[in-house]
């Protein structure tokens, strides 16, 4: 296992620095393996393919980094998610711009999905909420992550993870305002038998 994890970890470094000097598109895993002295055999029996090899250097760097962090909740999360984007802006912001099957940004949404979805059970009475809902938070959460990372004059993490978390709250108590009474005390009620279940 210490061999393999030194192989994938070798690969991802060379991907990394090719990703610096050349766009993404024009990388074979010919030009990977000849970074790190490796063979294409090596590379095939890890990994499908780069993209494949893009989303594992996700996957663990973040897991690695999430794993020693206690979260109070979604946004503290989030936040961090920030973070850790931020201080690898440039891999990430090539990342995001690689298009097509098997492309970062799918895998990205997908990573999303779940994590969206475990979030808010409990504003959904405890039930697994409706995968439209689902899906269009997590595509405007990518939607926003990818025009931050993208842009030349990009806020700080902490503050951009603020901003966000501000629209969605906005956004919350609008409709909260406009609903009836006999609304509210529904949601209320609702939200507290969620809370409540949700309580050891």
């Amino acid at each position: 296992m210490a061999d393999s994890n030194i192989t994938k970890r070798a690969l991802a470094g060379a991907l990394k620095e090719l990703m610096e000097e050349m766009p993404f598109a024009k990388i074979n895993i010919s030009d990977i393996c000849g970074k790190c002295n490796m063979n294409r055999k090596s590379f095939y029996y890890h990994f499908r393919d780069k993209y494949d090899l893009v989303n594992w250097i996700f996957d663990t760097e973040f897991i690695a980094m999430a794993s020693q962090k206690n979260f109070d909740n979604g946004w503290s999360f989030f936040a961090e998610l920030c973070r850790f984007l931020d201080a690898d802006r440039d891999f990430y912001r090539r990342a995001m711009q690689i298009k097509g099957q098997n492309s970062f940004s799918d895998h990205f949404r997908e990573f999303l999905l779940p994590i969206i979805a475990e979030y808010m059970k409990p504003y959904t009475s405890g039930q697994e909420p409706q995968p439209f809902h689902v899906t269009f938070f997590a595509d405007a959460l990518l939607c926003a992550i990818e025009r931050w990372l993208l842009s030349k004059n990009a806020m700080p993490a902490d503050e951009f993870s603020k901003e966000v978390r501000a629209c969605f709250r906005g956004l919350a108590l609008g409709v909260y305002q406009e609903m009836s009474e006999e609304e509210r005390q529904d949601y209320r009620a609702s939200l507290d038998r969620s809370l409540n279940n949700s309580n050891p």
